[in-house]
């Protein structure tokens, strides 16, 4: 069963887990496997998906009970009048805050859609590192120990992929990535951790509710592999925390 963050008359809020699917797609033909599905079922009714996570994200993952919210709930996210927090580990010590304001070009979803000529789109993702800690063990050759941050995101636009894209830019790829992340570190952290998946959660969501306009704030408790990462940067910082603000 999913676990539920949150639930009005409107909308629902599930702490989706890492490596599964939101909805069906044609990227993976044989997963029989879906949050929307599955808290369909378990709720006893239809949800409409108003944006989504990648597969090997965790977090915070919201739906529409009905048509009408799930426009009301979308537009929110067009007009970028949604809060959306992100954690993750990153390869190296970032600096204490940052933006990465640098544009991506645009990746479709749809085989058709690759067919259309490339654009480069805006995209902008503020970070605050919550802490950094050295291992050791070796994950590149020329150093003997291996540096890791915890650094807490906030996209200001919903590029695909933006925040994987975004760290890669700046030489800090999320640990886990198997995509736009560094190999060696990623073999170096699951034999040495045993943590093996993309070291990205949505924390939290900010949106406004539908029924009286109040703000509602979703925060999604991280799973065992997070909470490995949490103990070591824990106990090198002192900030080990259950919520950033």
């Amino acid at each position: 069963m999913l676990e539920i963050l949150y639930r009005d008359e409107h909308c629902i809020a599930v702490n989706k887990p890492a490596g599964m699917l939101v909805h069906r797609s044609w990227l993976d033909r044989h997963e029989t496997r879906f949050v929307m599905q599955t808290l369909r079922d378990q709720i006893g009714r239809h949800v409409f998906p108003v944006h989504r996570l990648d597969r090997p994200t965790s977090g915070v993952l919201l739906f529409a009970l009905d048509s009408d919210s799930a426009r009301l709930l979308t537009q929110q996210f067009e007009q970028k009048a949604v809060c959306k927090t992100y954690w993750a580990v990153v390869r190296g010590w970032l600096p204490e805050a940052g933006s990465i304001d640098y544009a991506l070009k645009y990746q479709p979803d749809q085989i058709a859609e690759a067919r259309t000529e490339a654009t480069l789109q805006d995209a902008v993702t503020d970070y605050r590192c919550l802490a950094r800690t050295e291992l050791p063990f070796v994950s590149a050759p020329r150093y003997p120990t291996s540096r890791y941050s915890w650094v807490e995101l906030r996209p200001h636009t919903g590029r695909k992929h933006q925040i994987r894209r975004h760290l890669k830019h700046i030489f800090h790829p999320i640990v886990g990535d198997t995509n736009y992340g560094d190999l060696r570190q990623n073999h170096a952290v699951a034999e040495h951790l045993g943590t093996r998946r993309l070291m990205l959660h949505a924390h939290s969501l900010v949106f406004d509710r539908l029924s009286d306009g109040k703000q509602v704030r979703i925060t999604a408790p991280v799973d065992g592999q997070w909470q490995q990462w949490l103990a070591v940067f824990g106990g090198q910082s002192g900030i080990l925390q259950s919520d950033s603000e």
